[in-house]
């Protein structure tokens, strides 16, 4: 059907297919019903038909016995009848013109007449006249039945023909109810089940192991949809297998990498005592001490890197211990130096004896994960803002559905904020869901900050995020102040 190819939604199409038999069926019944109501006159006609005709019955049966008796009852009630017949004559008036008998309606009312002058003479004649006027009152009488039989006869043939016209109709009903009922199924199994079936091929070639992307199998609007959500999963599958692989291979980096620093340990450690032993020549010039001294503050420096790599590439169960948050930042800027511009400016400001209980390594994965989003976010001459404090009384916090389950005070709170260009409202609210990213394929998983949220609830923290188009954005993490007696490593 036209209207199912231009209707763009398998919802509209079965809407209009029910509705469709629905006004064909309502349809369909208003007109049996019409004509029903068209059989119901006739029938009714049937009946004052058959009323005239038993009323002529009558006009006879009084007469044979007035014949018979001669009495003047039946007489009387022969007149009576003769009266009422004239009187239906004249109201079947409209029924004599639908029967098309307007003349037998005439002969009626000129028979009647006849019929009771002639048994008015035969009620005033003398025995021998009687007997003259008797065959012209029954020949009359006749008459009058004989016409009551041809009404009878024509209302019934109407009948009839009504009745084998209803019959034709409900056939021609049903067979249209069933025509129609085939072209829409037809229809609806064109636009509406084959392309499901095809989607459902497609899916179950999914199951099957094929990532090939789903073809749509129609305009519809809800078969759009799905298929279109399908591909996506597609896309998002496939990226999300390769960055399995990328993460797979940076685990067995990290791997090579503490080994890679074990076996830096032991060079390192010879050049420095051999430094050490040197420095302990009294016969060294000013210069060569000062470049011993270089050589040995670079040992030291080579050392704390290796031992921060060794740390970070560490996996252990999560513990609690004394971590100094201004060299946690520090340690973590080194980490990223090479992607650190130049022209950058960052700025630490956080207390020395600032210090939370966590887990190193993982509170180490939080920044480095904050701070190179800070990074990627801010142009090369832009600045970052990292700092900290520590709130002994329990403060506001923003309504932001993240900063939920906040510590109370004592707690600490570290800010890290950029200039950059900012997020807009409607992506800032689904920043922490798991794989969701505004990075192109292949740039990001959209789980780093969903990490970062698991790790700062690990540590019965919490973290919210504020930003403006353009303004920059901010991060800050509240997290549980270090006890009383705890003291900084």
């Amino acid at each position: 059907m036209t209207l199912f190819r231009i209707l763009p939604s398998l919802r509209r199409k079965i809407a209009v297919a029910y509705f469709g038999i629905a006004f064909l069926t309502l349809g369909l019944s208003l007109f049996a019903f019409a004509e029903l109501r068209v059989l119901e006159e006739k029938i009714l006609l049937g009946e004052r038909i058959a009323k005239l005709f038993d009323t002529a019955m009558e006009i006879r049966r009084f007469e044979r016995n007035y014949f018979l008796h001669g009495q003047s009852t039946d007489f009387d009630d022969n007149a009576q009848y003769c009266k009422q017949m004239g009187e239906l004559v004249d109201g079947l008036q409209a029924d004599f013109r639908d029967l098309g008998m307007t003349d037998v309606q005439t002969n009626l009312r000129g028979q009647l007449a006849t019929y009771r002058s002639l048994i008015s003479r035969y009620a005033a004649a003398e025995a021998s006249g009687r007997r003259l006027v008797e065959p012209q009152v029954r020949a009359a009488g006749q008459r009058i039945v004989a016409s009551a039989e041809d009404m009878v006869g024509a209302e019934r043939q109407t009948v009839r023909a009504s009745l084998v016209w209803l019959r034709t109709l409900l056939i021609i009903v049903v067979a249209s109810v069933v025509v129609v009922a085939i072209a829409i199924g037809q229809a609806l199994a064109r636009r509406v089940v084959q392309p499901l079936q095809r989607l459902e091929r497609g899916v179950s070639a999914l199951a099957g192991g094929q990532r090939r992307a789903l073809a749509v199998p129609g305009p519809d609007r809800e078969i759009v949809a799905i298929v279109s959500a399908f591909n996506h999963l597609l896309r998002d599958l496939e990226s999300r297998q390769k960055h399995l692989l990328r993460s797979e291979k940076l685990a067995s980096m990290g791997t090579m990498v503490s080994g890679v620093a074990h076996e830096l340990n032991n060079p390192i450690s010879n050049i420095w005592s051999s430094c050490q032993l040197l420095l302990e020549d009294s016969a060294l010039t000013s210069e060569q001490r000062q470049l011993l001294q270089q050589i040995d503050e670079q040992c030291i420096r080579a050392r704390n890197i290796v031992r921060s790599l060794l740390d970070f590439t560490r996996e252990r169960p999560f513990g609690h211990e004394p971590v100094p948050l201004k060299d946690l930042i520090e340690q973590s800027l080194r980490f990223l130096k090479a992607d650190l511009p130049p022209t950058l400016d960052v700025r630490v400001d956080i207390a020395d004896d600032l210090v939370v209980p966590a887990d190193r390594q993982r509170l180490q994965q939080v920044m480095l994960n904050l701070i190179k989003n800070a990074i990627e976010a801010t142009s090369a001459t832009g600045r970052i803002d990292i700092t900290g404090v520590r709130h002994n009384e329990a403060a506001a916090l923003d309504d932001n559905p993240a900063s939920l389950g906040c510590p109370d005070a004592p707690w600490v709170e570290l800010s890290i904020r950029d200039d950059g260009h900012g997020i807009p409202p409607d992506i800032l609210v689904r920043i922490f869901d798991p794989f969701f990213t505004t990075k192109d394929v292949g740039k990001g998983m959209g789980i780093g900050l969903f990490v970062v949220y698991q790790i700062i609830e690990e540590h019965d923290g919490c973290i919210s995020a504020s930003s403006s188009p353009g303004g920059g954005t901010t991060f800050v993490l509240r997290l549980p102040a270090r006890p009383a007696d705890m003291e900084a490593p």
